[in-house]
């Protein structure tokens, strides 16, 4: 993950978008108070879809069940 300034991001923003969108990657911005990340529209779906998930009781529990099950079946 790379770092910029948040004046080199102004300057540079449609560049650093086909960048994250491109290769999946946040971009960290540094501002003179604070800190913020860039991250694709795609990429941010799947956090948002991710923390959904992860919010229904034992969701996450049936997921890594489902996933030892189809691994001893399709490894048997």
């Amino acid at each position: 993950m790379s770092t910029i300034s948040l004046n080199e991001a102004q300057v540079k923003l449609q560049d650093l978008i086909n960048e994250v969108s491109q290769s999946h990657e946040p971009i960290m911005i540094s501002g003179s108070t604070s800190n913020a990340f860039l991250v694709s529209e795609e990429d941010w779906k799947g956090i948002q879809e991710t923390i959904y998930l992860l919010s229904i009781p034992n969701v996450g529990a049936s997921i890594i069940f489902f996933r030892i099950k189809y691994t001893f079946i399709v490894n048997a």
